[in-house]
């Protein structure tokens, strides 16, 4: 019996929003649960729910690719250019990415990753950014084994429901 995770990579589809926004409430609650905080699992952003994907999808902003293993949605990344201000129109940014608990650390993230980077090179971004809650270590882990950097002076702290979380910007050339 393999053990290697057979899945695709591709462009989201309006049907696809109900499942990423499934699998976007169950996996920041899980990567939470992980985080070193000290509190309770904040609710997760009533914002990212199914109507936002969907628009997302529609109008390509951010654009969204899916991985899929079994007819099932097991991950997915939203990337387009960095809505930080002040920053260049050839600075990319991951705005989210994530990947079913039962499916890390088996090529899913990376393959996401990789797909998100062929959008941005195609778009004509020379950068990529994303930002981490600096306590997420597994997150951390993986986009610095990804080649991001951390940009030390860009910690934050951002509201996550009743919960402030440090934020910190990774970022790398394409």
């Amino acid at each position: 019996m393999s053990s290697t995770l057979s899945f695709q990579v591709r462009p989201a589809s309006p049907q696809d929003a109900a499942h990423i926004a499934e699998l976007y409430a169950a996996t920041a609650k899980e990567a939470f649960q992980s985080m070193r905080t000290g509190s309770s699992v904040p609710p997760v952003p009533e914002i990212k729910n199914t109507a936002y994907w969907r628009e997302a999808i529609q109008y390509a902003e951010p654009q969204v690719q899916v991985a899929v293993a079994s007819g099932q949605l097991i991950g997915f990344v939203g990337f387009d250019r960095s809505r930080d201000k002040g920053t260049p129109n050839t600075m990319g940014e991951i705005w989210d990415i994530y990947v079913s608990p039962s499916h890390w650390s088996q090529g899913v993230g990376l393959a996401l990753w990789d797909a998100a980077r062929e959008g941005l090179q195609e778009e004509g971004c020379t950068h990529v950014s994303i930002w981490v809650p600096i306590a997420n270590d597994r997150a951390m882990r993986f986009h610095e084994l990804a080649g991001f950097k951390r940009e030390m002076n860009s910690a934050k702290t951002v509201p996550m429901g009743p919960v402030k979380v440090e934020e910190i910007r990774l970022k790398q050339a394409l």
